[in-house]
Parts: C-alpha cells; structure tokens; sequence
C-alpha cells in the first residue's frame, strides 16, 4: 500500500505530482475504511486531502507549525506524520485522538477541539518565536469558513494585521461547517467565489495580503501557491475552495449526516443502523418537546451557535423560521442575544454543548445572571461523552454554573424530567434556568407522557432504604438503578436530588435524620461538584454521618466508549455497586 511507505512528511519530498495523486487517493480511502468501522469526523478530513499533502510536501513539519481548526480536519495529517499504522485505533480508548494533541505527537502544533482558535495561537506562536531571535519557521492556521466567522478568530485576524509575524492563515472555504455556514460572511465568501477578487477585500481592510480564492482539490495549483508563500514573510491569507465529504459519494451528497455518520459501509455510504429498543436520543426528545411547546406559545424561540441539527433542533428551524436563530460558532454574541430577547418578552431556550457554554461564562454573569433574565440555557452533552475526548466531555458545568446568583441549575433524571423541565420554563421564570442533559440515548420506551409543572428546587425519593442512602444526580440514576438490582430490594435508598441549585435542603435533612451513610454519584467534577454542595451543607446541620462522593476526579478524562470511560471515572453500575458493598461492609 502506497502510505505504508510514508513513515512522515520528509517521505513527500521527492514524490512526484503523479506519486501525490496516488497518496492522495490512498488518504482518502484509509480514512473512509476506519471511519467506516470507528465512527469518528469524516467529511471534513476528506474535503482537506489535497491540502493536506500539499502542506507537507511544501513545508517542513514539526519546524513549521500546522495547526488545524476545528481538529476533526487533522486525520489525513496524522496518517501522514507517523500514526498510521495506530490510526486503527482512533478515539478508541488507550488509541490516539480525534484531534490534534501535543503530547501525541511533535507534528501536532496545538490541540484543537473547539473551532476559531489557531489563528491566535499561530500568531502567540510567531510572536513568541520571533522574541527568541527565531525568523525560519512558518506558522500555519488552517481553519474553515464556518470557524473563521467567529469573534475570537476576527479578534486575531485584527491583531495579526497589525505585526509582521510569519503567519499564513489558509481558510478552507466549503460553506459548511457541521451544518451549512450562516450569516452575512458566508455570503461574502460566496460572492468572492464567482467573480475576480477584488483588489480591496475585508482581508486586504485587515492588512493582511490575500490571495484566491483557488480550487482546493487542484493538487497542482496548491502546490505553486504554498511554495510561493513559503517564500514570502509577514501574515498571509489563502483562500481555498473544497467540497466537504470530497471523494466519497454519500459524503459529498449529505454532508450533514456525514460530518460524524457513525458506522457505515464504506462501499455504499450505508449508514448502519444501531438497536435501541424504542430508545429516543436526549436530543431528538429536547427537539420534539421545544418544537410541541413552540406551537402552543409563540414567545418561545431557539438560539443556537452553529448545532442545529447536533441539538435535535431540525424541525424547529423548519416549523418556525421566524423564532430560529442560528448564530454560527459565536457562543458569547447567542447569550447576550438571549438575554436582549428576554428583556422584550420573548421566552429564549438558548441550547448549546456544555464544553461551548465554558466559551461565554462572562455573557452568562454579566448579561444574563446579573440582570436575572428569563433565560432557559438547554445544556446539552453534559457529563462524559466518551469517543471525542477530553475537549468535548462536559464535566465542568455543575462546578462553572452553580456559583452564579440567580440561576437554577436542573438535571433530570430522565427524558420525562426532561420534557417537563423545558415545559415548566416557558410557563414563566423569575431567573434563568439552566437544564444539563447527556448525549445519546435515554433509557425509556415511552416519554411522551402529559406535561407536569416541576417545582423549582425540589428533589425526591425514588426508594426507601434502610442505613444507606444512594443521591443520584441526573442520568446517573440509570446507572445507580441497575447497581442496586443486586442489593436486596429496600436494602438501599435512592434519592433523586432534581435540582443542584437550589438544592432541596428538605429532602436532604430527611435523609440525614433517616440515614447514617450517603453516597452521591454524578457525571460531573468533583471538585465544586454536586456532592461537594451535599457535603457542605451537611456540615451546617452537624449530619453525624458518613459521605461519600463518586464522579470525575481532578484529571481530564481520556477519550473512548462511553461505558469504559464511565468505569474509568468510577461511575458504571459495577464500580457503584463495589462502592456501595464497601460501605455496608464498613458499617
């Protein structure tokens, strides 16, 4: 095979244009044969095949720096730089990443998980390296128009134009990022697209010189263009054109599905179909629910930062155009959004990933909490999420959120809690609202059950027990449920705590004059976890009883299936029930 002869970039240098075609071609399919089995970011890795080789057969990496944004474009570069015979193993537990990681590999300049940031680390980068007397190295952001579109990265593009560091930022124009690109820069791109660039553009405003926009699967063309710029010093912009999904049929037709497709055959692009047994997704019941709320009460809207379909909100956009909001990869500018629309009586459900909320914590204090506005912020993926890693597992929302005034922090238990939550919301808040449910599937049949108006605050017995008590937060319940199936029935007590802030000190002081040991378990950090609050106010009330908290330790959790990572962090059904055994066993 063509790419079992590359042991790293350097083996590009003396290939002909032919021999690249063919290396390009064997990219392609390698990727599509592991996706295929793995599941993992397809589309894009295909859509920067040509660019890829391209990059290292013009520059010298790891001496040049590449940094790729978002990271899901890196797979062709990882085969290319050593890790393809380990590329089998991608987001596979104790394999390599999804994304670019430092400690991985030398030729991975800089992790990136989340979009719109290797612009300003190749500047620090370029900066920095210039103070040491360094002047030969090239630095290297290749970053998508959906992700070029975000405040952080303009705020770079402002900067850059101001030095005259070696950087050369080559936006990777497909007009897609996981859906397709919104807003007036995409239709400026798409205009530069079909006529001359004109001689003054927004990048030539910015200082920084352009060149483009050229066909990104043009191998050749590619090539003339880095080598010149390789020559030139100071910022540089390359505008390329490419096809997300390039070189695999389904992919180039549905690019939306297969951004992350799961399992498919790599023949037909048949995506396979996984048994669930009735079972919904957290996030096409959040969708259903908004979408049936929405049509009963026309002050509701949807804000989301480029995850339309990501956060089950499809049929919404489709059904109420004029109450949808996609604002593209802009977290900070879709909560201040929300919160401009509370102050005018709308009734904002702003939904975006936990890890992305983590990007507008300021917007959240400043324009939303402070000014106690009706905000409903649906926090999806929260908890372990377990192939993509450490960037993406929510696992810091309880801590960031439940410090704030004025905001009330829920974690249904399930997709019932779930639907009820989003329809107590819209009923009126006096404060905002922030709702943190998993990714994936929930565990109930039926859930479309009538509506029930939750108190705010307000936790509850699943189960009586007798000395020890189990405090489930949110979908850990599940988990708790099946480890206590092997304890006696009545043995062991479950609580459901509902609410992390407020907490429903009522129920926990029953607990504590019932109980003479708890146990707390959640998908969340410890560290200012749930179980820290539990723990804090037991101490107030002088609880004489023994605690003990299991969920995340201080440490990033590594990426792979799901059930294993929960058994690493000591969360699955098995590790709850050997904590549980220690702890009758102790008393």
């Amino acid at each position: 095979m063509v790419l079992d002869k590359i042991s790293g970039p350097e083996d590009l240098k003396s290939a002909s244009l032919q021999e690249l075609q063919q290396i390009c071609n064997a990219l392609r399919q390698r990727i599509i044969e592991v996706v295929a089995k793995n599941e993992g970011h397809l589309g894009a890795s295909l859509g920067v095949v040509e660019l890829t080789v391209a990059l290292h057969k013009v520059f010298h990496s790891p001496k040049d720096k590449i940094i790729w944004d978002v990271g899901h474009q890196a797979y062709g570069h990882k085969i290319l730089t050593g890790r393809n015979t380990q590329f089998d193993t991608n987001r596979q537990l104790n394999g390599i990443s999804g994304f670019p990681l430092r400690s991985e590999s030398p030729h991975d300049a800089f992790g990136t998980g989340h979009a719109g940031t290797s612009i300003a680390a190749a500047l620090g980068m370029a900066l920095s390296s210039k103070l040491q007397g360094k002047t030969n190295t090239k630095f290297i952001a290749v970053i998508g128009d959906a992700s070029i579109a975000s405040g952080m990265a303009f705020e770079a593009l402002n900067h850059l134009g101001t030095t005259k560091a070696n950087v050369l930022v080559i936006l990777n124009d497909n007009a897609i990022g996981i859906d397709p690109s919104v807003g007036a820069l995409k239709n400026y791109f798409a205009a530069m697209k079909n006529q001359e660039a004109a001689a003054t553009n927004v990048f030539h405003t910015l200082n920084i010189p352009y060149t483009g926009p050229i066909d990104g699967h043009n191998l050749e063309l590619l090539l003339e263009q880095l080598h010149h710029l390789s020559q030139q010093t100071g910022p540089q912009l390359l505008h390329i054109t490419t096809t997300k999904g390039k070189g695999f049929a389904s992919a180039e037709s549905d690019q939306v599905r297969f951004h992350a497709p799961g399992k498919f055959d790599p023949l037909t692009g048949k995506i396979n179909k996984k048994p669930h047994s009735g079972r919904t997704k957290f996030q096409d019941v959040f969708g259903k629910t908004l979408t049936d709320l929405a049509a009963k009460n026309n002050k509701i809207v949807a804000i989301t930062p480029a995850m339309v379909s990501g956060s089950g909100l499809t049929s919404f956009f489709e059904q109420f155009p004029d109450r949808s909001f996609d604002v593209g990869i802009a977290e900070q500018h879709a909560l201040t959004m929300a919160a401009g629309m509370a102050t005018q009586g709308s009734v904002p459900y702003c939904v975006l990933y936990s890890t992305f909320l983590q990007r507008a914590y300021d917007q959240l204090i400043h324009d939303i909490a402070l000014q106690n506005l009706g905000v409903v912020l649906c926090v999806d993926r929260a908890g372990l999420v377990g192939h993509d890693g450490p960037t993406h597992h929510g696992i810091f929302d309880i801590a960031y959120l439940k410090t704030i005034p004025n905001l009330s922090l829920a974690a249904p238990k399930d997709e019932v809690a779930l639907r009820n939550l989003l329809y107590t919301a819209q009923l009126g808040l006096s404060g905002p609202l922030a709702i943190r449910y998993p990714r994936g599937y929930g565990h109930l049949t039926k859930w479309e059950k009538p509506y029930e108006k939750v108190i705010l605050g307000k936790g509850q017995v699943l189960q009586e027990g007798k000395n020890l008590m189990v405090i489930s937060v949110g979908t850990t319940a599940h988990q708790v449920n099946e480890a206590l199936a092997a304890f006696p029935e009545g043995s062991v007590g479950h609580a459901d705590l509902g609410f992390i802030k407020p907490l429903d000190t009522q129920l926990l002081e029953e607990i504590f004059l019932q109980y003479k040991a708890v146990l707390t378990v959640e998908d969340g950090a410890l560290k200012g976890g749930a179980g820290e609050s539990i723990m804090a106010f037991a101490q107030q009330k002088n609880y004489p009883g023994k605690i003990f908290n299991l969920g995340i330790e201080d440490a990033f959790v590594p990426h792979g299936q799901l059930e294993k990572i929960h058994d690493i962090a000591g969360i699955s059904p098995q590790r709850i029930r050997a904590q549980i055994e220690g702890m009758i066993t102790e008393k």
